[in-house]
């Protein structure tokens, strides 16, 4: 019953917007099963919410729903992580690639850390360039099924006090500008929630529990964001 709710949901949110077009027409002929790899923080994981209410298992709920099989998606990500701690867990991690989709978030926690902490922002822009052609190549090389998604911006939860609020969004802002760049010249996917979650500053349900990481509802409106993009390129 919560999948079927999820899906009418998403469905009404697409056809609002336009995308239920696109939705229908990539979700026919779809291939399966669709093998998953997550890699990320925090928020792929789901910090704060039930397992099942992370967005890596709301998108395999949702496109399952659709006629997609897709099994439990690997996950790997811890909440903290940063680029470095990311690429030293793939290297250790036993994964079989090829995968059919591969998703990448991360960052927040080398903006959060700082440069007092030895984070610099051209430190992010190798690390995350290395983390990006790995992904493709777990992708059995093809950047198509490659999903980088933006940093939230946290700087609107309770979390950030209000003298560092603007601080914390533009850098979070100078970060994503470096992951939409790269990831733009490496021809990958990337969605951009930053603004979705900047909807929290005005909606409190929107977060989880402990007013930093996003609630169930955020995740399905990250869903809602991407599926049309997935879909698309699930289809190709």
């Amino acid at each position: 019953m919560r999948s079927f709710f999820l899906v009418s949901v998403l469905f009404i949110f697409l056809a609002g917007s336009g995308c239920m077009n696109r939705v229908e027409k990539a979700s026919e002929n779809m291939i399966a099963p669709i093998r998953f790899l997550a890699l990320g923080d925090s928020y792929t994981i789901g910090e704060g919410v039930e397992t099942h209410a992370a967005w890596p298992e709301v998108l395999r709920d949702t496109l399952q729903q659709l006629g997609v099989s897709l099994p439990a998606p690997q996950i790997v990500a811890k909440t903290g992580w940063t680029t470095d701690e990311l690429l030293a867990a793939i290297v250790k991690e036993n994964l079989e690639p090829p995968y059919d989709f591969v998703s990448l978030l991360i960052g927040v926690n080398n903006q959060y850390r700082g440069t007092s902490r030895g984070y610099q922002l051209d430190d992010y822009n190798e690390d995350f360039s290395i983390l990006l052609n790995k992904a493709i190549e777990l992708a059995n090389g093809n950047p198509g099924r490659v999903l980088v998604i933006s940093i939230p911006d946290y700087s609107v939860t309770p979390f950030v006090s209000v003298e560092s609020k603007a601080r914390v969004a533009h850098e979070i802002d100078t970060y994503n500008q470096v992951k939409k760049l790269l990831s733009d010249s490496a021809g990958v996917l990337y969605v951009d929630i930053t603004p979705i979650s900047q909807m929290a500053a005005n909606n409190q349900s929107l977060l989880a529990s402990d007013n930093l990481h996003p609630s169930e509802m955020m995740y399905k409106k990250w869903v809602a964001e991407m599926l049309p993009l997935v879909l698309n390129r699930l289809n190709q």
